[in-house]
């Protein structure tokens, strides 16, 4: 069974940093593309950041740019979120995905594969 589960959420302070964690289970993801996507409250799912397969291609949202960066480990089937300089704005339930190609997709349709989603809440 094919499972995504997430982790490294919480709450954090304006300004402040927290870095989520996506561990893979049931099949190796490393020649897909990985990516996270988070849905705030009453606001419908948007994209984030993701990563080809080797990790050397990365796409974020503008809204992230400089922020946030995003990384794999082959080795231990895990994609992570670095996120820094936080923003009320970035509240949110954050989700990790499985592409189906090799290379970043901003598009929801191109993923197969979902985690549960991780809650992250900023306080101004």
């Amino acid at each position: 069974q094919v499972q995504l589960v997430e982790s490294g959420g919480g709450l954090v302070q304006a300004g402040g940093s927290l870095r989520l964690s996506c561990a893979a289970s049931g099949r190796t993801f490393s020649n897909t593309g990985l990516g996270w996507f988070r849905r705030a409250p009453g606001k419908e799912r948007e994209f984030v950041a993701a990563i080809s397969w080797g990790g050397r291609i990365t796409s974020y949202a503008d809204s992230v740019k400089g922020r946030f960066a995003i990384s794999r480990d082959n080795a231990k089937n895990t994609v992570y979120l670095q996120m820094n300089s936080l923003k009320p704005e970035d509240t949110a339930v954050y989700y990790c995905a499985a592409a189906t190609t090799n290379l970043p997709s901003r598009y929801p349709r191109e993923y197969d594969y979902w985690g549960q989603g991780t809650q992250v809440t900023v306080s101004s």
